[in-house]
C-alpha cells in the first residue's frame, strides 16, 4: 500500500530549537519545514478538506462502510483518517480487498494509535483475523504509530531484513493528530505530526512476535535518541573545529588547517551524526586504559555500555605519526549501523597530544557520510583534495592530457571511503593501477588492509560485460572466505565505462589474524572471473595456435545461445565449434559421439551431436537411422547458432546403446564415420550397421558383409535380410571373425608390410577380439594363434581365419543361424577376386565392390552353375555377370526384379545356351538393378540414374578382370587372384541397355582395357544386331563361308 508521507527521505535531524517550538505550538499546525531536515508534516491532509477519490477510484465505498461499521458520533474523525491514510492507494491495490476489509484496517489503525504516551511509540505484532480485527491477512501484521522522525522506515526495514523476514505490504502515511496530555487522541487534521506505519511481514509464530516487537522498540529508541542529540552533535564538531587552532598538534600549520577545514566540513550537511563520546586515557596497573568519559550522546549516551579497555585498542596505536591525517582517524567502526543504511558506521576521531606528541585522549564520532558527501569532487574535500593533489602531482601527467584527465576522472570515481581512508601512497598505487586498465580492458584486485587493522577494502574491477549477480556472489564468497570474513558490505558502479566497479568493505571475525597472499588471492579471483567464453576461447588457442584459435572463438563460439552456454562444458563447445567451422555447406553432415555431463552436476551419459547449416535434420529422418546404428534416442536438445548470414543448426541426442556396451574411445570414429557415409548415401541404413558398435566394424566392412548377403539372398537362401543382419549382430565376434577371414585372404598388403605395421594390426587386433570376447579369458586364449598368424604367410593367416571361425561355429545354438554364417564362411573361401582394396585417384575407395566368385565352389548354389560369376554390390545399384566358359559372351540387362535379378539372369543364359549350344557352346548375361530410382522422376531422371548405375556396373567388372598390355597379362592393381589369367570379357546389349554400347566402349578405353571398342558389341562402331537382322546362326553360317574360301 503506497500511502502519503516518507519519513525516510531527509538524513538531517531538525535543531533543537526547531523541535521545541513545534512541540510549544503543537495545537497550532506548522507548514514550515526545519532548516535541517524537512518535516513530512506539511503533506498531510486536513480532515475538512478530506478528497473522495484516491488516484483512479472513489473512497466513498469505503467511507460507507465505515458509516455502517461505527457509530455516528465517530464516523467523521475515521472518515477524516481513512481519507488521510488512503489517500495514495493505488488503483491495483484497491481491489486486494473489499470496501468492507479497507474500512475495518482503517479503523483498527485508528483504534490502534488512539492512545500513545508522550515521546513513546506504540507498537504491535499480530495475526490479523475476521473476529478480532474485522480484516485477515495471510501474513502477519506489524503496525506502528512514532513522533515523525526521519530514518523510521529505512530503520524498521533493516532490523526486519537483518532478521531474515520478509516485507509484503508497506503504508507508511503521515497524519497530523490532537492529544491531550495523557496522549489520548483528541483530533485528527490538526496537532502534530505523527508517523503510521502498517507493515504485512512473513507470517510468523506466536512465541516470534514478541522479539520482533522488542527488536523494533529498540530501533525506534536509537532512532529517536539520535535525533534528539543531532544538534548538539554537530555544534561539538564546530566546537572541535576551533579547538584545534590551539592545541597541541604534532602536524604544520598547513595541516592544522586541513583537519579544521575537514571538520567544518563534515559537520556541514555531510555526516549524518550517530554518535558522540569522548575517550580518556587513565592509569590502571601501569597500563594505560582507554577510559569513556561522561557526557556521550545519540548512540553513546550510556557510557555503562563503555568497558574500559587497553589504549592498544585505540585506533589510532598502530597509526604513524605523519601528517594531518594523525589528527584525525577516518575509518570505520567494528558496529554495524541499525539505522538509516546497513554497513559498518564511519567513524571521525580527534585526538589530543600532549607536549610529548602522543595521545591522551580522542573525541570520537560515529554515523554516515550523507549522499552530499558522496556526490562531492575530490578536490572539493578537506584532507582529501592533498591525497588528489599528491597523486596527480606523482604521476608526472600534465593536467590537461589525455592520461591526466582519465586519472582526475579516476579520483572522482573512487569510492569516497578510499578517498577519506587512504594514505597518499595506497591512493597513489590504486589510481594509477587503474589507470592501467584503461589500456588493456581486464580483471584486478586492488586490496588495502585498513590502517587500523578493522577491516580490508577491496576494489574489484571487472569487464562491464561479464558482470552479474553471479559473479558479485562468487566474489563476496571468495573474499569472505580468504580473508575469514565475518560480514561483507558491497557497492557496485557500473557506467558507461568498459570496466564495472566493485567495492567490498570485509570486516574479518573478531580476534582472526589474516594473513594475505594478495598475488594467489588475485589468482583465484582471475580463475574465478574467467567465464565460459574464455574458457573456451583458451580451449580453441591451446588446440588450434593463436591465430586459428581466435578466428574460431569469435565465429560460432560467440554466437552460442545462453541456454547451450548453460548446459555444455567448453571442452565439448570447442568440439562443437570445430565441427560447425569445418562444414562444407548445407549439404554436409558432421558428427560427434562422446560422452559428456549435461549441466554443472549432470552425469556422463553418451551422446549424439549432429551438425549442420540452414536446417535441421526432422527427426523422422534421424530416429531410424540411429536405431539402425544401435543406438537408442533418450532425448534431444536443438540449438540454433546465429553466426552471420549462415544458421548453423546443432542437436545434441541423449543416447544409449540398444545393447550391450562399448568403449567410446575407441569407437566413435568409425561410427561418425559410418553414420556420415549412410546420410551421404554412401552406405545402406540397414541392420547391418549395428555391427559398427556391436563387431567394431567399419563402415566399409559392414558394407562388405552387406554385400556377401545381397548375393547368397540372390542365390535364394530361404532367409530374409533380417533374419541375416540379426544372426550376425547375435554373434559379434564371428561377424568380426568373418571380415578377418576376407582379409587375410585379399589384403595386398600382407607379405609386404614392415615389423611396426604387423605389431600395430596386431596390437588393435587383439583389442578389439578382447573387447568382443567381454572378458572371457578361455574365448581370449582361443584367439591367440589367430594374432600370432597375423606376422606370418597369407596361407596361415587364412587357415588361422577358418579354424576360429569353426571353433567358434560350435557356440551357435540355431541349425538356421549355423547354416546362415557357414554359408558366409562358403562364400568367402568361393571368392577368387574382389575389388574391396582399390581406391580412386584420391584415395577414396570406389562406389561398388566387386566379387569374383567360383561359382563351383558355392554352397548350396542352384543348378546350373556358372564356370564364373562376377557380383556387384553398391549402395545404388547390384549386379552379377554370368560365364559359363572362359570365353564367352553375352548381353547385360537392365532388371526390375530386385530380389531374384540373378535367376533372370541364370534363366536367360539357360535359354541362350539352349539355343545357340550348336553354334556357341557356352554363353554369358549379366543384369544390374538400380536401387534407388529418383522418387516421382521423371523419364530422363529415371534413365540417368540408369545409365549411372549401368556405368558403376561396368566399371565394377573392369576392375576385377585381367588386362592385356601387348603381348603380357597385367592384373589389376590391388587385387588378390586365387585364379588364373582371365583377361576375356566381352559384353553386349539386352533388355533397357540397347543404346548403351558406346558408354560401355567408352569406360573400358578409359580403363585402358585391351578390348578398347570391341568391348560391348554395336554400338556407333559396331553393328545394329536388329537393324541388320544378325543372329547367332548367320554368324555361324558367314562363319562357315568363311573357312569355305579359305580352302
Amino acid at each position: 500500500m503506497n500511502v502519503p508521507g516518507n519519513s525516510k527521505k531527509s538524513s538531517k535531524p531538525p535543531s533543537k530549537a526547531k523541535t521545541q517550538a513545534a512541540a510549544a505550538a503543537s495545537t497550532k499546525p506548522s507548514t514550515k519545514a526545519s532548516t535541517k531536515i524537512p518535516s513530512s508534516a506539511s503533506k498531510a491532509p486536513a480532515a475538512k478538506s478530506a478528497p473522495a477519490k484516491a488516484a483512479g477510484f472513489s473512497l466513498e465505498p469505503i467511507f460507507a462502510a465505515i458509516r455502517k461499521r461505527l457509530p455516528a458520533s465517530r464516523q467523521a474523525e475515521a472518515m477524516a483518517f481513512a481519507a488521510s491514510f488512503y489517500k495514495r492507494l493505488e488503483d491495483d491495490e484497491y481491489p486486494h480487498h473489499s470496501a468492507d476489509a479497507w474500512a475495518a484496517v482503517a479503523c483498527d489503525m485508528l483504534e490502534f494509535a488512539r492512545v500513545r504516551k508522550p515521546r513513546t511509540p506504540n507498537v504491535r505484532v499480530f495475526n490479523a483475523s475476521l473476529k478480532a480485527n474485522g480484516w485477515e491477512s495471510p501474513h502477519t501484521v506489524l503496525q506502528i504509530v512514532n513522533d515523525d522522525m526521519p530514518f523510521l522506515v529505512d530503520s524498521v526495514s533493516m532490523a526486519l531484513a537483518e532478521a531474515g523476514i520478509g516485507v509484503h505490504v508497506l503504508g507508511h502515511p503521515l497524519l497530523r493528530m490532537t492529544r491531550d496530555k495523557s496522549g489520548k487522541l483528541a483530533g485528527v487534521g490538526e496537532g502534530a505530526p505523527e508517523s503510521l506505519m502498517l507493515l504485512e511481514i512473513d507470517r510468523q509464530p506466536a512465541e516470534q512476535m514478541p522479539v520482533i516487537e522488542a527488536r523494533v522498540r529498540t530501533v525506534l529508541g536509537e532512532v529517536r535518541s539520535i535525533v534528539q542529540d543531532w544538534s548538539a552533535m554537530r555544534d561539538r564538531m564546530l566546537a572541535l573545529s576551533g579547538e584545534l587552532a590551539t592545541r597541541r598538534m604534532p602536524v604544520d600549520d598547513a595541516g592544522r588547517r586541513e583537519a579544521q577545514e575537514f571538520l567544518r566540513w563534515a559537520a556541514d550537511d555531510h555526516f549524518t551524526f550517530f554518535g558522540y563520546r569522548e575517550y580518556r586515557i587513565e592509569r590502571q596497573g601501569g597500563e594505560p586504559i582507554l577510559q569513556a568519559a561522561e557526557g556521550g550522546l545519540g548512540l553513546l549516551r550510556d557510557t555503562r555500555s563503555s568497558v574500559p579497555r587497553n589504549v592498544k585498542s585505540l585506533a589510532a596505536h598502530y597509526m604513524p605519526q605523519s601528517g594531518s591525517v594523525d589528527t584525525l582517524i577516518l575509518t570505520k567502526t567494528n558496529a554495524r549501523s541499525s539505522v538509516h543504511r546497513p554497513g559498518n558506521m564511519d567513524y571521525i576521531g580527534v585526538l589530543e597530544f600532549d607536549a610529548k606528541g602522543n595521545p591522551v585522549a580522542e573525541q570520537r564520532f560515529i554515523g554516515l557520510y550523507t549522499s552530499s558527501a558522496y556526490n562531492r569532487r575530490p578536490w572539493e574535500i578537506p584532507l582529501v583534495r592533498q591525497r588528489h593533489e599528491h597523486v596527480m602531482r606523482q604521476s608526472g601527467l600534465a593536467a590537461e592530457s589525455h592520461s591526466g584527465k582519465a586519472l582526475r576522472h579516476i579520483l572522482e570515481t573512487l569510492p569516497r571511503e578510499e578517498l577519506f581512508q587512504s594514505n597518499e601512497e595506497e591512493l597513489s598505487r590504486t589510481s594509477l593501477g587503474i589507470l592501467g586498465l584503461q589500456e588493456r580492458v581486464r580483471s584486478k584486485l586492488f586490496l588495502r588492509r585498513d590502517r587500523y587493522g578493522r577491516f580490508f577494502s577491496a576494489l574489484v574491477y571487472i569487464p562491464r560485460e561479464r558482470f552479474n549477480t553471479d559473479v558479485r556472489l562468487r566474489i563476496e564468497a571468495l573474499l569472505k572466505e580468504a580473508l575469514h570474513g565475518e560480514f561483507v558490505d558491497t557497492t557496485v558502479q557500473v557506467g558507461e565505462s568498459p570496466l564495472a566497479q566493485l567495492h567490498l568493505v570485509v570486516r574479518p571475525a573478531t580476534g582472526t589474524q589474516v594473513d594475505v597472499d594478495t598475488a594467489e588471492l588475485e589468482s583465484r579471483l582471475a580463475h574465478l572471473l574467467r567465464n565460459w567464453q574464455d574458457d573456451l576461447r583458451e580451449t580453441l588457442i591451446a588446440r588450434h595456435g593463436e591465430t586459428s584459435g581466435l578466428q574460431l572463438s569469435g565465429g560460432y563460439a560467440r554466437a552460442l545461445p545462453a541456454g547451450y552456454i548453460e548446459t555444455v562444458s567448453p571442452e565439448i563447445a570447442a568440439n562443437d565449434v570445430e565441427h560447425l567451422a569445418a562444414l562444407a555447406g548445407p549439404d554436409d553432415l558432421r558428427l560427434s559421439l562422446h560422452t559428456a555431463r549435461r549441466g554443472r552436476d549432470g552425469e556422463g551419459r553418451l551422446r549424439l551431436n549432429l551438425y549442420r547449416q540452414r536446417q535441421d535434420i526432422p527427426l523422422s529422418d534421424v530416429l531410424p537411422l540411429m536405431e539402425n546404428m544401435g543406438l537408442r534416442v533418450i532425448s534431444e536438445h536443438p540449438f540454433r547458432i546465429d553466426a552471420g548470414a549462415t544458421a548453423a543448426y546443432i542437436q545434441e541426442f541423449e543416447v544409449e546403446p540398444a545393447a550391450g556396451v562399448f568403449d567410446v574411445d575407441s569407437c566413435h570414429a568409425a561410427f561418425e564415420d559410418a553414420f556420415a557415409r549412410v546420410w551421404h548415401g554412401d552406405a545402406e541404413n540397414d541392420g547391418f550397421n549395428r555391427l559398427v558398435l556391436g563387431a567394431g566394424l567399419e563402415w566399409r566392412q559392414v558394407a562388405l558383409l552387406r554385400g556377401y548377403c545381397k548375393y547368397l539372398l540372390q542365390t535364394g537362401v530361404p532367409y530374409s535380410q533380417a533374419y541375416v543382419e540379426e544372426t550376425l549382430n547375435r554373434y559379434p565376434l564371428l561377424a568380426r571373425l568373418l571380415v578377418e577371414q576376407f582379409e587375410a585372404r585379399f589384403d595386398p598388403a600382407t607379405g609386404s608390410e614392415s615389423k611396426a605395421q604387423i605389431k600395430q594390426g596386431q596390437e588393435r587386433l587383439a583389442q578389439q577380439l578382447q573387447a568382443l570376447a567381454a572378458g572371457d579369458e578361455a574365448t581370449v586364449k582361443s584367439l591367440q594363434p589367430l594374432l600370432d598368424a597375423r606376422g606370418q604367410s597369407r596361407d596361415r593367416q587364412v587357415e588361422a581365419a577358418r579354424k576360429a571361425l569353426l571353433k567358434f561355429m560350435d557356440r551357435v545354438s540355431s541349425l538356421d543361424e549355423d547354416r546362415i554364417l557357414r554359408g558366409f564362411m562358403g562364400v568367402i573361401e568361393a571368392t577368387l577376386r574382389t575389388s574391396y582394396y582399390q581406391v580412386d585417384g584420391n584415395g577414396k575407395p570406389a562406389h561398388t565392390i566387386s566379387f569374383k566368385l567360383d561359382s563351383a565352389q558355392v554352397p548350396d548354389l542352384p543348378k546350373p552353375r556358372p564356370y564364373r560369376e562376377i557380383f556387384v554390390y553398391g549402395s545404388r545399384v547390384e549386379g552379377v555377370h554370368l560365364r559359363f566358359g572362359p570365353v564367352a559372351r553375352g548381353g547385360l540387362r537392365w532388371s526390375d526384379r530386385r530380389e531374384d535379378f540373378r535367376t533372370e539372369v541364370l534363366g536367360l543364359v539357360k535359354a541362350q545356351m539352349v539355343k545357340n549350344t550348336v553354334i556357341v557352346p557356352v554363353g554369358a548375361k549379366g543384369g544390374f538393378f538400380v536401387k534407388q530410382p529418383p522418387t516421382g522422376g521423371d523419364r530422363d531422371a529415371v534413365l540417368a540414374e540408369g545409365i549411372a548405375c549401368y556405368k558403376m556396373f561396368i566399371q565394377g567388372l573392369l576392375d576385377i578382370t585381367d588386362n592385356i598390355v601387348g603381348n603380357k597379362i597385367v592384373p589389376p592393381v590391388d587385387v588378390v587372384r586365387h585364379d588364373n589369367d582371365d583377361p576375356y570379357l566381352v559384353v553386349a546389349a539386352d533388355k533397357g541397355t540397347a543404346t548403351f554400347s558406346d558408354i560401355a566402349n567408352g569406360l573400358a578405353i578409359a580403363h585402358g582395357f585391351w578390348m578398347g571398342d570391341a568391348f560391348a558389341s554395336g554400338g556407333s562402331v559396331g553393328y545394329d544386331h536388329k537393324g541388320m537382322g544378325i543372329t547367332a546362326k548367320g554368324a555361324w553360317e558367314s562363319v562357315k563361308r568363311h573357312f569355305r574360301a579359305l580352302n
